[in-house]
Parts: structure tokens; C-alpha cells; sequence
């Protein structure tokens, strides 16, 4: 009999800005799940896309503010790409992959959408020939790489949405400008770092088919996923500086500093009574899954 060794559980912010209210809930539960099941917790910087000057810093000091540790040295994307093209080679040498050129308002402009509902990639490239393919290089238009996908559905097991089947297409996996795509560069991290828990808000879920599916075509595991509530305002949109009060950054300027802001979210988590400030290894004890809220946080509270 085989003893089964825990991997490791993850956060992975972008570093475009502050981490607000809603992103260290999230971090909290990550850390939480990941620490009550005796797994490592990772911090992974995914900064492929847009990147402020010195919001890698203060993410992660506020993590650290709210008591949150994690195993091992940082992790950025930007360092890591040569795992991302060795990914690409794979698929491309099975045939899995093609070239597109399409604009991202000749996607939205198509009628339909064969391989999935709609928002999904129509197929508009998938059987072009090659000298139609060479034409299109020869206008200009650098292409992106898409999966060649051979599905139209894949399932997986949530903690929080139990067995949730979502739509699969030919999602790109590297950009017309030549930036991996973050559905592909996510699956080779985590298969890469252990990561077997994937802890993220709800509004990825839709993802999560995608990523197995495609960690599949490419023999990695795919991880256990909890898709947790967002963190809204009144209007049920996400957090924004207009909200008021929404960064570790802005709570201090008010006065409270980053244990009543724990306390804020752990209560936000019904991990807390009103009048109490607990600590981390209180809220580890006191954690259970199968508790924990399915509707979103509405910040600030009425």
C-alpha cells in the first residue's frame, strides 16, 4: 500500500497593483487549506503580463503583515520560460497545436463558436493551409499558438462545487507577441512546484476544466481545486480604490491595523465572533472546508 505524501498548495498573485481586501481573503484561505493539510504553501509571482514597479514588495509584505508564511524561495514566471516552451514543443511535436491569426475583435465579431459556447475560440484558424498560413505571416500578423483541442467537455472535483464539468476549446497557450499564455504556464508551474491544491476565487473556476485537460494532454497531474467566494461591493462588481478602504495599506491609514484586518476576514469566513481578534493557529484549529461560506463577501459590510 502506497502512502500519500502531500504536495503543496499555492498563492500566485500578479503584480499589477496592491493586494486588496478580497485578494488577502483569498491568500488566507490558501494558506489555511494548504496548512491544515499538512502541505507545503508556495507564493508564485505571475508576472507575464502587466508588472508596477514595486508591487511585488508590498504584496508581499502585507502577506507577511497578516501573519501569513510560506515554504521555499519566491517563484516568478518571467524566470521560468524555458519550462513554457518545452511545454509548447511537447504539444506542438503530437500535433496538438496551430497557428492563429485572428484579432481579438474578429473573435468576438463570429457568429458562432463550434468548439464551445459562446466567448469560446469559433475555430477560424484550425484548418487553414499552409499557404494560407503564409499569407497571413507574409501581412504582418504575427500569429498566436493555440491547443488543438480534442474535446468539448472535461470534468473536475472541487471542494467547495463538488464534480463541475466545463466547456473546453483551442485556448491560446502563447501570445501573438510571444508571452506563454497563462492557461498553459500555470499548468506547468504547478505540476513543476508539487502544487496538488489549488486554492483561487470562484470567477476561475471555468478555468479549472480547461487547465486539467490540457495538464492531461501534457501527462502532468492535476490538482485538487477549491474555488472560493470573491469579495464584491454593493454592486456586486470586484473591489476597486473607489470602494473606500480597500488595501492593507488603506485599513492602516484608517487606524486598524493587521490583526483586526484578520479579524475582519476571518469573520467575513464565520471564523470569528464580532468582539474577538484571532490569531492564525486559532483560525488553523478552528478550520473546516465544509463550513465555509458559498456566497460572496460584500464589502464593506451593511
Amino acid at each position: 500500500m502506497s502512502l500519500w505524501v502531500p504536495g503543496a498548495g499555492r498563492f500566485a498573485p500578479s503584480p499589477s497593483g496592491d493586494l486588496h481586501l478580497g485578494n488577502l481573503r483569498t491568500a488566507l484561505l490558501a494558506w489555511l487549506f494548504a496548512r491544515s493539510t499538512g502541505r507545503r504553501f508556495l507564493i508564485r509571482v505571475e508576472d507575464l503580463d502587466r508588472v508596477r514597479p514595486g508591487a511585488e514588495a508590498r504584496q508581499l509584505d502585507d502577506l507577511a503583515a497578516l501573519g501569513l508564511d510560506w515554504d521555499g524561495e519566491i517563484v516568478r514566471q518571467s524566470e521560468r520560460l524555458p519550462l513554457y516552451a518545452a511545454a509548447l514543443d511537447t504539444l506542438t511535436d503530437a500535433g496538438l497545436t496551430y497557428e492563429c491569426f485572428c484579432t481579438r475583435r474578429e473573435i468576438q465579431q463570429a457568429a458562432t463558436a463550434p468548439h464551445g459556447p459562446d466567448g469560446h475560440y469559433p475555430g477560424t484558424c484550425r484548418d487553414l493551409s499552409e499557404a494560407q498560413r503564409q499569407a497571413k505571416r507574409d501581412a504582418g500578423r504575427p500569429p498566436a499558438v493555440r491547443l488543438r483541442a480534442a474535446a468539448n467537455e472535461f470534468t473536475v472535483d472541487d471542494e467547495l462545487h463538488g464534480r463541475y464539468s466545463g466547456a473546453i476549446d483551442d485556448v491560446v497557450l502563447r501570445r501573438g507577441d510571444g508571452v506563454p499564455a497563462y492557461n498553459l504556464a500555470v499548468v506547468v508551474d504547478d505540476a513543476d512546484q508539487g502544487v496538488d491544491q489549488v486554492v483561487r476565487g470562484d470567477d476561475l473556476l471555468s478555468s479549472a476544466p480547461r487547465q486539467a485537460y490540457l495538464a492531461r494532454l501534457l501527462g502532468l497531474p492535476a490538482p485538487r481545486y477549491a474555488h472560493v467566494p470573491l469579495a464584491l461591493n454593493h454592486e456586486k462588481k470586484r473591489l476597486a480604490k473607489r470602494d473606500g478602504a480597500v488595501t492593507l495599506a488603506d485599513q492602516r491609514a484608517a487606524g486598524h491595523d493587521p490583526d483586526e484586518v484578520r479579524a475582519v476576514l476571518a469573520r467575513s469566513l464565520g471564523m470569528a465572533a464580532d468582539d474577538e481578534t484571532p490569531t492564525l493557529p486559532d483560525l488553523l484549529s478552528r478550520f473546516d472546508p465544509a463550513a465555509l461560506p458559498r456566497d460572496p463577501w460584500i464589502f464593506p459590510a451593511p
